[in-house]
Parts: structure tokens; sequence; C-alpha cells
């Protein structure tokens, strides 16, 4: 699953890169390479957020 997220991280920022060499649109791509790089990061917090969805933590509050 992390060489599917480190791919595409970093097809997200050639993409980016690659968006000042392209002739039409480039926001386009440089906003698709953006995109990308952002789901490259957030989609593993999802998952690990969905994953431990209803477990009690421990030590994480002063108030116990």
């Amino acid at each position: 699953m992390i060489v599917l997220f480190l791919v595409l991280f970093l097809g997200g920022i050639y993409l980016m890169g690659a968006a000042f060499n392209v002739a039409e649109f480039p926001g386009l791509v440089f906003t698709g390479g953006l995109l990308i790089t952002s789901a490259a990061v957030a989609i593993p917090f999802l998952i690990s957020a969905v994953e431990h969805r209803g477990e009690k933590r421990s030590g994480t509050s002063a108030a116990d």
C-alpha cells in the first residue's frame, strides 16, 4: 500500500513540475498534480482513522 501512495506522491510532484513545460492547459496539469499529491498524503491518514474508529485512546486527555 505504501508503494502505491509513494508512486502517487511522486507522480503528483512530477505533474506539478511538468506543468511549466506543457503548451496547453498548464494550470490544469499543475492543479491535477497538486490534487494527486494531496490525495497521496491524505488517504493514508483517512484509512488509519477509519480503521481505528471507536477504539478508546489511552493517555490522550488529562480529564480521564
